[in-house]
């Protein structure tokens, strides 16, 4: 119980349910739980060029030749790497932080790779950054730094637009979002 508490989310009573449930009813699922869990704990690194998760030295996404390498967009992390690939269509490079800025926590630059990604902007082939950071303090910090470097590169710096959700009622709308949301409004078609 007290192992399955480590994943987020899952708290005394989700990690007793599931133990119970694998001890009680279905041990080979646990059996292969265990089996793969320590397989991918063994066998996945981080990808040589754009530091997400995989099982090879570069990532089916880095090694697609048909994906367009002179658009970079910097995610926090592998799951808002799936989540831009997946919601938009981004055919695009990707250069995963594994984090962002956070001075109090002791974060800098150096653990969020960046030196990674100032080599990977030498290169000379990214023209465009897309910076797809969250909207949270953090976020914005670690957007702003790196749009700096981008632009001292001479590289286009472009940011996700925020605002209101496809569907969403003013009335439900945080203020924040509100005003990013109106500061960034756009032509009416």
């Amino acid at each position: 119980m007290q192992a399955l508490r480590c994943l987020p989310g899952v708290g005394p009573k989700s990690a007793q349910r599931m133990t119970y449930h694998l001890l009680q009813r279905d041990r080979d699922g646990g059996k292969r739980l265990a089996s793969a869990l320590s397989q991918a704990v063994e066998r996945v690194g981080n990808c040589s060029r754009c530091r997400t998760l995989s099982d090879s030295e570069v990532c089916d996404s880095c090694a697609d030749p048909s994906r367009d390498r002179s658009m970079l967009c910097v995610v926090e992390s592998p799951s808002d790497m799936a989540a831009v690939e997946q919601g938009t269509g981004y055919r695009g490079m990707f250069f995963v932080l594994m984090g962002h800025l956070s001075p109090l926590d002791g974060i800098g630059p150096e653990q969020i790779g960046l030196k990674d990604l100032e080599n990977r902007l030498e290169e000379g082939e990214v023209r465009e950054v897309v910076l797809a950071t969250s909207s949270t303090v953090e976020g914005q910090a670690t957007a702003h730094y790196i749009g700096e470097l981008v632009r001292g590169r001479g590289l286009r710096a472009t940011r996700l637009a925020y605002g209101i959700p496809l569907g969403g009622e003013l009335e439900f709308v945080d203020g924040t979002t509100l005003a990013h949301a109106f500061q960034g409004r756009t032509e009416f078609d």
